[in-house]
């Protein structure tokens, strides 16, 4: 099952309460931080992203089997975990649409109590 995580937007401005994340070059807002779950994304200009992740706009989903979700997939980034308990990938749908899924037993409350708080393990995300 599928279930509405996030909505991710680039954006080449900074954004209040972005946390930047050295080692991959990019900058992102919480998911929690309003009540649409929007979460901006700004990239260096070094940043090894896939071009679309960095210029189109990618919805999320939390879902049961992330394994199942990317299977046969153009998958531009991950699996990783970043943090215990939750990991995520993105693909690139047939029509150039990026998609990401996130599989984790933790609840909404507590990722939004960890959002900037816990070192995120995110040095072998898999970029593609």
């Amino acid at each position: 099952m599928r279930t509405y995580h996030h909505l991710g937007i680039p954006t080449k401005e900074a954004k209040e309460g972005e946390t930047y994340h050295a080692n991959l070059k990019f900058s992102s807002t919480p998911f929690g931080a309003n009540e649409f779950r929007i979460q901006w994304h700004r990239f260096d200009d070094d940043c090894e992203f896939n071009e679309i992740v960095k210029t189109i706009p990618h919805v999320a989903f939390k879902v049961d089997d992330l394994e199942a979700e990317i299977q046969d997939k153009i998958v531009v980034f991950g699996p990783y975990s970043p943090i215990k308990g939750f990991r995520a990938a993105m693909i690139i749908t047939d029509d150039g649409f990026p998609i990401e899924f996130i599989e984790t037993d933790l609840t909404d409350e507590k990722l939004i109590a960890l959002e900037g708080k816990e070192a995120l393990n995110i040095n072998n995300i898999n970029i593609k």
